[in-house]
């Protein structure tokens, strides 16, 4: 394992367990172990399979659009 890899599990050490559990399951995703699928809040399903159909139809937001939602979680 790399040093700064080491330096980045004990910053998450420092984390609340469901914060631990969510940066794990990033990880996961970009080794390509995934593992189980997450369940999804049934009051959530609408809107995960609008996001889906408008993927399949290459409906993606525009540039601006992208930037302007990173913009709200500037302080």
């Amino acid at each position: 394992m790399t040093k700064l890899l080491e330096e980045a599990f004990q910053a998450v050490r420092q984390l609340p367990a469901d914060s631990q559990d969510e940066i794990a399951r990033a990880m996961l995703a970009l080794t390509g172990n995934v593992g189980e699928p997450e369940e999804i809040d049934p009051s959530h399903l609408p809107a995960v399979l609008e996001g889906l159909a408008q993927a399949n139809l290459r409906q993606f937001a525009s540039d601006a659009e992208i930037e302007a939602a990173f913009h709200r979680f500037e302080r």
